[in-house]
C-alpha cells in the first residue's frame, strides 16, 4: 500500500453502477465460498480453511454494509468502517483462540482437501481483486473493503502452503502456523481502518451546536441583549 492510499477524501466514494454490481458479485463470491470452506475445513480438520471459511462471511457482511452506506455522509461511511473494523478485530481473535485450542487437542489435517479448496477460493479472490482494484484508494470505508479483499487473496496462498508443509511433514504444525499469520493480518487491517476511521470522524463538523457565524444565532442573540 503506497503512501496515497492513506489519503482522506470528504466527497462520497464511487457509487456508479458498475461499483455497486461489483459489490454484490463479491458479497456473493464470499457467501458462497464461506459454505464451501466451513464444510471442508470442518471435514478436513484445517483450522486454517475454517478460519478463512469465516473471513469469507465476514466480508460479505462488509460487503454489504459498504453497499448500504454507499453515497451517504463521510461520518456515516466513517462508523461503517468501525463496524467493519472491529468485526475483522474479532476475527483475528478468533482465529488465534481455535489454532490455539488445535494445538493442544492434535490432530493433522487433510493436506488434499485443504489445496484443492484453497485453489478455489484464491480464484474467487482473485477475481474479486482484480475488480476492486481501481477501487483500493478513497475513504476508509474503501479502504476497508480493498484490506478485506487483499487479506483474502494472502490467506489463500497461506493455505496452499500450508498444505503442503502438513503434505511434506505430516504434521499439523504449518496448518497453525498459518491460521496464526491470518490472525495477525486481520488484527493489523483492523487497526489500520479503526485508525483513519477516527481521523475521518474527528474531522466532521459537529452539528450539536448552532455556529456562532450564522444569521439565525446571530439575531437570536441580538434579541436577547434587547
Amino acid at each position: 500500500m503506497g503512501a496515497h492510499c492513506c489519503q482522506h477524501h470528504t466527497s462520497p466514494p464511487q457509487t456508479s453502477r458498475r461499483y455497486r454490481r461489483i459489490l454484490w458479485l463479491a458479497l456473493f463470491i464470499n457467501l458462497g465460498m464461506f459454505l464451501v470452506e466451513i464444510a471442508s475445513g470442518l471435514r478436513a480438520g484445517s483450522v486454517s480453511l475454517l478460519a478463512d471459511s469465516l473471513d469469507f462471511l465476514g466480508d460479505a457482511a462488509n460487503y454489504g454494509i459498504s453497499l448500504v452506506v454507499l453515497g451517504s455522509s463521510l461520518a456515516a461511511r466513517a462508523r461503517a468502517s468501525m463496524i467493519k473494523a472491529w468485526t475483522m478485530g474479532l476475527f483475528g481473535v478468533g482465529v488465534l483462540a481455535s489454532a490455539i485450542w488445535h494445538a493442544l487437542t492434535g490432530g493433522t489435517p487433510q493436506a488434499e482437501t485443504m489445496g484443492f479448496v484453497g485453489t478455489a477460493a484464491l480464484l474467487a479472490n482473485l477475481t474479486v481483486a482484480g475488480l476492486l482494484y481501481a477501487y483500493r484508494d478513497g475513504d476508509s470505508n474503501m479502504r476497508s473493503v480493498w484490506l478485506c479483499t487483499r487479506n483474502d487473496a494472502l490467506g489463500n496462498i497461506a493455505v496452499l502452503l500450508a498444505a503442503l508443509g502438513v503434505f511434506g511433514t505430516g504434521s499439523a504444525w504449518p496448518d497453525l502456523l498459518v491460521a496464526l499469520i491470518m490472525a495477525t493480518l486481520a488484527l493489523q487491517a483492523a487497526w489500520v481502518v479503526i485508525r483513519q476511521a477516527r481521523q475521518e470522524l474527528a474531522a466532521t463538523p459537529t452539528t450539536s451546536h448552532p455556529s456562532t457565524r450564522s444569521p439565525s444565532y446571530r439575531r437570536a442573540n441580538a434579541s436577547g441583549r434587547s
